[in-house]
């Protein structure tokens, strides 16, 4: 190969320079400017001494020749001889080609500069700020409740990284959640699984991070990706949150995310939440309830006022909040033994609206013993459940209902899926019968013979679109409330759903409960977001063992039709071991969003329980 020339290095170098961008073209643009300047000085000197030496010499040469440079109309005002007017006339000439030329360049400069910004590549500097990385629909519902939990604090701050344009998020951002009042939304482009990426978000200085399960082909291999790149960055480590859309890919992602990081499971907290939802009317209401940070929520608090004494005699100690349980060091307990004595070191674990109302009450609130029932709680017997439709965790549905239901219980499965049919082995209370069934025709809905059910659910088919699957629910439980009204059939009903944006055409059908499992896991990263501390709280109350939420009917507590203080249904609730946090009323089953249910009611509100009402207790099965 031939020695590169002279000429060729020169113009190799020249092409390198004018290749580092706007900085470098300005900067030649400016020697070019004052080679023009130097070359009209000099030959002014040399030409035009007389003239030269009138208007200060070298110096005023040179100031001179700047000015028509940069600004080249100052050439019309200008007197003197022939040959000193052509000179300043060549530098204004060539001022009009370097000002245009430095006009481009900055335009471009700044042109680039903004499309920068618009994609949001500059690095964020703030501080105490959550951090949501990935996209998917839940990201509406973080934010949506991550702007309500700060919706009284000055300086919050959520930023987004995901691999979407800047100004597509924002808007969508705007669109689904609206104005987001105090808290500041900042949103970056990036790969959440490049490190190089992950610093533009300042994870040193972040409070929280929540890793989003992506829409699409194994979305859990994105997640698990996201969390080795948080794994191998240095500096500070915040609390992390991340959602893995199914269970066998939990254990890849504990190793990947190191103990640092807290795991939602989302296969298994949407099976729980419907398999306890189909056998307690309103509980998905309680649970959205709780998960939410518009109503009741879920705080742990230490108080040394209740030291010494028992779970029991602590049931009526907040006037504006309800004890449900007490966190210790060997972990969480929710409706303990009333006699469990309250140690210096437990939290108490309370439901209220705003942990500023959570105070002592200035006295007990006395119970009306005229108005307590004593009545022992029936164990239900052997049932039947039907679940029309299938998907990928019906499985872990049928699993989970085998540990509620009493020896005998039957399950049949009406679907036309190909994986309805098998893998129910091992089950030790529930027989198992699969029937090929087309759920959205009513005639194969009538020949299964829905009245001998006492419980409905319907899954959400995943051999569609989340769209097409919803509106096949939405046509089944249309059949099925058409068919109870003209049959005179009742069996509770509960159906799955992916949109949230569905629910309000769901409510036509009156079912029992909706779950809206999407919205489920993403108002849970919000809370463990906020307070990774409630992980334990909530994989309790989602946990066939141990107590659980249940809706009973009022008369067991209290005489319907007579006023009573929520105080008197709180201790009929503590004779029976179970620990009352609201009722729910049935003429407002159908009104949302709460559908009859109040949480966290004043202990001395007067309540009026008929005997259609519940009375919302944690309780042992």
């Amino acid at each position: 190969m031939s020695r590169a020339t002279f000429r060729e290095r020169l113009r190799y170098w020249f092409d390198n320079t004018m290749s580092r961008g706007t900085v470098a073209l300005i900067g030649w643009l400016a020697l070019v400017s004052l080679g023009l300047i130097l070359i009209v000085t000099l030959l002014s000197l040399w030409l035009t001494p007389a003239e030269a030496t009138k208007n200060h010499g070298v110096m005023g040469m040179m100031w001179m020749a700047l000015m028509r440079t940069l600004s080249p109309s100052k050439i019309a005002s200008d007197t003197g001889s022939a040959p000193f007017i052509a000179l300043l006339f060549v530098a204004s000439l060539g001022g009009i080609f370097i000002v245009s030329a430095l006009v481009g360049v900055l335009s471009n400069g700044l042109k680039s500069k903004f499309e920068q910004l618009r994609k949001g590549k500059s690095r964020i500097i703030e501080t105490g700020h959550i951090v949501i990385l990935g996209w998917s629909e839940q990201v509406f519902t973080i934010v949506t409740e991550l702007v309500q939990a700060h919706a009284s604090d000055r300086g919050s701050v959520i930023s987004i990284l995901a691999d979407k344009d800047k100004l597509a998020m924002e808007d969508d951002i705007r669109q689904h959640v609206g104005d987001t009042g105090r808290t500041k939304l900042v949103c970056r482009t990036g790969r959440p699984t490049e490190p190089a990426d992950l610093k533009l978000m300042n994870l040193d200085g972040a409070r929280s991070v929540v890793v989003l399960s992506p829409q699409g082909d194994d979305p859990d291999a994105h997640v698990i990706k996201t969390l080795l790149a948080l794994a191998k960055r240095s500096g500070d480590r915040p609390p992390v949150v991340a959602a893995i859309a199914a269970t066998a890919n939990m254990a890849a992602a504990r190793l990947a995310g190191g103990p640092d990081v807290h795991l939602v499971d989302s296969d298994d907290t949407a099976s729980r939440l419907i398999v306890q939802s189909s056998r307690q009317s309103g509980m998905s209401v309680v649970c959205m309830d709780l998960l939410n940070f518009t109503d009741g929520e879920i705080y742990l608090r230490s108080d040394p006022d209740l030291t010494g004494m028992t779970y029991g005699e602590a049931l009526p100690a907040y006037q504006t909040a309800t004890v449900i349980g007490l966190r210790r060091a060997s972990g969480v307990m929710l409706n303990p033994p009333m006699d469990t004595v309250i140690s210096p070191s437990d939290e108490i674990i309370v439901i209220a609206h705003d942990d500023s109302l959570i105070h002592l009450a200035a006295g007990t609130p006395g119970a009306e013993e005229d108005s307590i029932v004593s009545a022992e709680h029936v164990k239900p017997g052997t049932e039947r459940t039907l679940i029309l439709n299938w998907n990928s965790r019906g499985r872990q549905i049928v699993r989970y209902l085998d540990g509620y239901v009493a020896p005998g219980s039957v399950l049949d499965i009406a679907s036309d899926h190909p994986d309805a049919a098998f893998g129910f082995e091992g089950l030790g209370n529930l027989t198992v019968n699969a029937k090929d069934c087309d759920t959205s025709d009513r005639y194969a809905l009538e020949s299964l013979g829905l009245g001998v059910y006492q419980h409905v659910i319907v899954l959400s088919d995943d051999r569609y679109s989340t769209d097409h699957a919803d509106t096949r629910t939405l046509m089944t439980l249309l059949q099925l409330r058409d068919m109870q009204t003209s049959l005179g059939e009742r069996y509770s009903i509960v159906s799955e759903m992916h949109d949230e944006n569905n629910r309000s055409l769901a409510e036509v059908t009156q079912a029992d409960d909706i779950v809206i499992s999407d919205t489920v896991i993403g108002l849970l990263l919000a809370q463990l977001a906020e307070n990774q501390h409630l992980a334990e709280v909530f994989g309790y109350l989602f946990d066939s063992r141990g107590s659980e939420i249940y809706p009973r009917p009022a008369n067991l507590y209290v005489r319907p039709g007579a006023p009573v203080g929520f105080a008197s249904v709180i201790e009929a609730a503590r004779r029976r071991g179970e620990t009352a946090i609201g009722y729910r009323l049935a003429a407002r089953v159908n009104e949302a969003p709460h559908f009859g249910v109040v949480l966290n009611p004043g202990k001395s509100r007067a309540l009026d329980l008929g005997p259609d009402d519940s009375v919302i207790v944690l309780a042992e099965r």
